[in-house]
């Protein structure tokens, strides 16, 4: 797996924190640099919480990617795709997982508890973060998104 070259930021409510523990886990094994912004327990906490603070370290630069962990990974989807600059995509198979980074040069990741396992969970993972953007004809598809961020 090719590492990213800055932390890796890490998400989830109470129904994905086992997730996210497991993809933790991965990442360490791996050496790959991740700053985890919670849940810390399986204690109850809101999604739309947990969504923003590990995007929000993207668009600013702090980190390369984020990976969002719920229940079905959807409600983190539609979370993260109100910050601005950030392209986010639920995913839970692994040709969605390498093309959204490919095609969409998504740049956070967001996976269900109650969908993917953890070891499917971390195949994702690794697609997702190993897929490079191609650019070219896709570069104009991407500009378009980006403006839509302009439109609010």
């Amino acid at each position: 797996m090719t590492a990213p070259m800055k932390p890796v930021a890490l998400g989830a409510d109470h129904a994905g924190f086992a997730l996210k523990e497991a993809l933790r886990q991965h990442l360490e094994e791996q050496g790959i640099p991740y700053r985890d912004f919670g849940s810390y327990d399986g204690s109850r906490c809101d999604y739309p919480d947990r969504a923003v603070p590990p995007c929000e370290a993207v668009v600013r630069g702090e980190c390369d990617f984020a990976v969002l962990c719920c229940g079905t990974g959807v409600g983190m989807s539609i979370c993260a795709n109100k910050v601005k600059g950030i392209r986010a995509c639920c995913c839970s198979d692994s040709f969605s997982a390498e093309y959204t980074r490919r095609h969409n040069d998504a740049n956070v990741l967001c996976m269900g508890a109650r969908v993917v396992g953890p070891g499917l969970a971390c195949q994702l993972l690794d697609l997702f973060l190993d897929a490079p953007f191609e650019g070219g004809r896709h570069q104009d598809r991407v500009e378009k998104i980006t403006a839509l961020d302009e439109r609010r």
